[in-house]
């Protein structure tokens, strides 16, 4: 996604050369931290009852016993506590349900078989207001030209421009396999374009949909963004499985299959009701990998001890889990605002973001940045040309698993030549091609790299493939001190072994030795 500093599609990173990047869609799951210190009426409760105080109507998940959701006993409870329900997911317990009572929330926790609920939102139905996505640097037609003057016989034509591929040696992959078409790769994000022609090859339609209401729409042509919504969907779906074509760019994995399933409102915001929808979709479909690069909204961070937060980490935990026991590796963006994420304390300032953000320290341990930070879920931070972190990713020692290519300001990590810009090169909507980053881009370079280990190994394990990813992932030692933009002073600390740290877990990803036996 775009990265907002907030919401992820891990939303638009602005870098100190004057351009602003798109980031991953997926940030960090969240992490609740005991009782965060806030002013007075910053609660989530307090938020969500101020906006439904009037008679708006917000959208609610309420958690019950798998099985359940659709008995009848729970849709009389939803009933006489207010509430409609818009969709029941028996599969794991989450109902999604409309009220404009203030008070649904606390009347529907006490009915008989509730494990949580809580409001998806502060802002009413539909959602209020923009959310910057950012834009992406356009690639210009002297810039296509030249890459493809510079393109090998064997390659598409702006791969030239496309340092990230060797930097996680895609390119000499490529040389064994391109993966197989048998491998779904689900791009749950702002929508995917699959009329692009470096997409549409590996489109795969059936594993398409749009969440963006909490419900399946499966409408044809439903997953892709409209002309006023942000590009990142499309961009990240390109550079997981652009085709290997004679067109434009080449993906990290350009024989499996990609599909899109959108879950970002016209606004740009990242609901829970249409995070878990997408997960549960993606399961139900055969999606062998997601890829998120967002955060869930409206909370960056969501801390267990509010009731609403409480409710919204355990509906998705409990669709992440569900799409891991179907047999999908979920991966996600650790996020683009350089917070270490193993921190005692971190300062939130802006959520909730469809609304009023107010300043909040949150511990990570227990306010939490999702899907990223949930159990299972893959956490990718994110480097630049020169293979060091990327100067916005968030990092953090046990919460980042592995390292890929995410650009960062040339100023900054300048990639080496025939390449131009330290940003990701990848399409966008309408048939062109453009640069963008974020631990947005980083994200899709694992989903790829998890595509191929499938595609080698059809038979594994999420476990097995989480477990090879690491395994294969190439050690990259801390930098003491990291001073990306050469100040003089630390930008951010690494702790841990070449083997596993803060910044780059396990070590950056490995495409070649995901495509040997």
């Amino acid at each position: 996604m775009t990265e907002r500093s907030a919401g992820r599609s891990r939303r638009a990173v602005v870098i100190p050369a004057s351009m602003v990047l798109t980031t991953a869609l997926a940030f960090l799951p969240a992490s609740a931290s005991a009782a965060p210190a806030e002013a007075p009426g910053t609660t989530a409760a307090a938020a969500t009852t101020k906006a439904a105080a009037s008679g708006e109507k917000l959208s609610y998940v309420v958690n019950v016993r798998p099985g359940e959701a659709s008995s009848s006993a729970m849709k009389k409870a939803i009933s006489k506590a207010g509430g409609a329900i818009v969709q029941a997911y028996d599969q794991i317990g989450v109902i999604v349900a409309h009220s404009s009572d203030a008070y649904f929330a606390e009347k529907i926790r006490k009915a008989r078989g509730v494990d949580s609920a809580g409001a998806t939102r502060t802002a009413p139905l539909p959602a209020q207001g923009t959310t910057d996505t950012g834009a992406p640097k356009l690639l210009s037609d002297a810039q296509a030209k030249a890459a493809a003057r510079q393109a090998d016989d064997d390659e598409d034509p702006l791969q030239p421009l496309q340092w990230d591929l060797p930097a996680i040696k895609a390119d000499k992959a490529h040389e064994k396999s391109l993966g197989s078409d048998r491998v779904t790769v689900a791009v749950i994000d702002t929508g995917v374009d699959d009329t692009h022609p470096d997409i549409a090859p590996n489109f795969d339609r059936k594993a398409s949909v749009n969440c963006v209401t909490g419900k399946p729409n499966t409408a044809d042509g439903a997953w892709r963004p409209n002309a006023q919504e942000s590009p990142h969907g499309t961009h990240v779906a390109g550079e997981i499985a652009a085709a290997k074509n004679g067109v434009g760019v080449t993906g990290v994995a350009p024989g499996v299959k990609v599909s899109g399933i959108k879950v970002s409102t016209e606004a740009g915001f990242f609901y829970t009701e249409a995070v878990v929808c997408g997960f549960i979709w993606a399961a139900e479909h055969g999606v062998e990998v997601t890829n998120n690069s967002y955060y869930t909204d409206p909370w960056y961070f969501n801390c267990v001890d509010d009731p609403d937060q409480k409710a919204l980490v355990e509906a998705i935990t409990r669709a992440t889990r569900f799409a891991e026991r179907k047999g999908a590796v979920n991966v996600a963006a650790a996020g683009n605002e350089n917070y270490d994420l193993a921190a005692d304390s971190i300062t939130d300032p802006v959520s909730p973001n469809d609304t009023t953000p107010v300043e909040r320290e949150v511990d990570p341990s227990e306010c939490f940045d999702i899907p990223t930070q949930l159990p299972g879920v893959v956490t990718v931070s994110s480097t630049g040309a020169k293979g060091l972190k990327s100067s916005f990713s968030n990092h953090g020692l046990g919460v980042v698993d592995i390292a890929a290519p995410g650009g960062d300001s040339t100023a900054y990590q300048p990639p080496a030549p025939p390449a131009t810009s330290g940003l990701i090169l990848g399409p966008l909507p309408g048939g062109g091609y453009g640069y963008m980053a974020g631990t947005s881009m980083a994200s899709p370079h694992v989903a790829g790299v998890a595509a191929l280990i499938k595609s080698t190994h059809p038979k594994a394990s999420p476990k097995t493939v989480k477990a090879l990813l690491k395994k294969q992932a190439d050690d990259m030692a801390c930098q003491d001190p990291y001073d990306i933009d050469g100040d003089g002073q630390a930008d951010a600390v690494c702790e841990g072994p070449k083997s596993n740290n803060g910044f780059y877990g396990a070590g950056i990803a490995d495409a070649l030795d995901a495509v040997k036996k």
